[in-house]
């Protein structure tokens, strides 16, 4: 795969055949409808899975915030995938060879931009293994394979082998890393990508970040994470030293007082507590950052204000009153994000045993137009009923 630049249909076509044979797709990942009026998937995700039947690949769509299903034999996958790209502006082709961005300009032109990999990296030994359908999960950083700041966190030997004790944080690591491979083709491609980690805290999750992007899919990135505790941001930005990873940098400092960067592409908050979670999210809105991923943590605010007769069966125990508190605040903000000009969703972030907190939420700038009367109304009317008053909501009114 040599193509660079504008590509006709033969070309493209030539290309998706090669990509098509067999062991060579990793992943597939198509984005940015063409027509904003619902009637194509908001984006569709092709990978390789092992049927009883044998091998085929899997097109998962997305729309309304359900998945749809189709699986296609691998002589039909070039067709599909031409077919695919005509209702997507843009599309992520990862293979065993190269990573192949393609981009459709409004008359339906491509263009494309591969990115090689290593001669270490392809290959026959790097060959896709399917998933199992259903069972089998593939971690975007497999077990076996060594990865430096894994090994240098103390998260797995020097032979790739995860130590037990840190199995849930490789599992967590795996997961916020999926999470940001979906959004990923949603990021600014014409220059390097400016990144923020709010309360990155010991940065396992910021590391694994600037490992998927500049190493792994080596984009021009730079990232920044900030912290009050001094300790932590100097054992964090040792580390990121020791790796060698320039564009990697720490400061101690609070999200409130934040005001060193003008334009942002990703903001990411992770366990920021209380309204801190919210000052994170509204620097990204103030920055009109593409990509917003926040885990939330303690959430006090709407604990003290929520007042409805209606919900006292439920608000008189306080337990209840705290998780119910806990969900209505991370429904407000995912609200308010979308009345910002957001596509907002609130994910599981870890398995719900670990804790009923680890919800994410993904917001995506959208450049369509929702009806955001209807969307205000609704907010509005939510609350009302809880008789709060979100410290979201009150900043953005100070700033309008």
């Amino acid at each position: 795969m040599t193509v660079n630049g504008k590509v006709g249909h033969k070309e493209w076509l030539a290309l998706l055949k090669d990509v098509s044979d067999e062991g060579k797709l990793l992943q597939a990942v198509f984005s940015s409808p063409r027509r904003k009026d619902g009637t194509i998937a908001r984006k569709a995700t092709v990978r390789p899975v092992k049927l009883k039947s044998g091998l085929c690949y899997q097109f998962e769509r997305f729309a309304d915030n359900k998945a749809f299903h189709e699986n296609v034999d691998a002589n039909e996958l070039a067709d599909k995938l031409a077919a695919e790209m005509n209702s997507y502006k843009q599309a992520l082709i990862q293979t065993t060879e190269a990573d192949v961005q393609a981009l459709a300009n409004k008359k339906g032109e491509l263009t494309l931009v591969v990115r090689a990999k290593a001669p270490d990296q392809a290959g026959e030994s790097a060959k896709a293994v399917p998933q199992a359908h259903n069972r089998d999960k593939r971690y975007v950083l497999p077990e076996g394979e060594p990865v430096p700041f894994l090994i240098s966190l103390g998260v797995m030997t020097p032979e790739g082998k995860i130590f037990k004790a840190k199995y849930d944080k490789f599992r967590q690591i795996n997961r916020f890393l999926e999470m940001v491979a979906d959004v990923a083709p949603e990021l600014p491609k014409d220059k390097p990508l400016h990144i923020v980690d709010f309360g990155c805290g010991k940065s396992y999750l910021t590391f694994a970040l600037y490992h998927y992007l500049a190493i792994k899919l080596k984009l021009p990135v730079r990232i920044f994470g900030l912290d009050l505790k001094k300790d932590v941001i100097e054992a964090c930005a040792k580390l990121a030293y020791e790796l060698g990873w320039q564009d990697l940098t720490f400061a101690v400092g609070d999200i409130s007082a934040f005001r060193e960067r003008k334009s942002v592409d990703m903001v990411v908050t992770l366990h920021a507590c209380d309204t801190a979670t919210d000052a994170a999210l509204l620097k990204g809105i103030e920055w009109g950052a593409s990509v917003i991923l926040s885990v939330p943590c303690c959430q006090h605010e709407l604990f003290r204000q929520i007042s409805q007769p209606v919900l006292q069966p439920l608000l008189k125990h306080g337990i209840l009153k705290e998780r119910f508190a806990a969900l209505a605040t991370d429904a407000i903000r995912a609200n308010l994000l979308e009345l910002a000009g957001y596509r907002a969703q609130l994910l599981e972030f870890i398995d719900l045993e670990h804790t009923p907190k680890n919800l994410l939420i993904r917001a995506v700038k959208d450049g369509g137009k929702p009806n955001m009367e209807r969307l205000r109304a609704e907010y509005e009317r939510f609350r009302d009923f809880l008789s709060a008053t979100p410290f979201m909501e009150r900043e953005i009114a100070k700033r309008d």
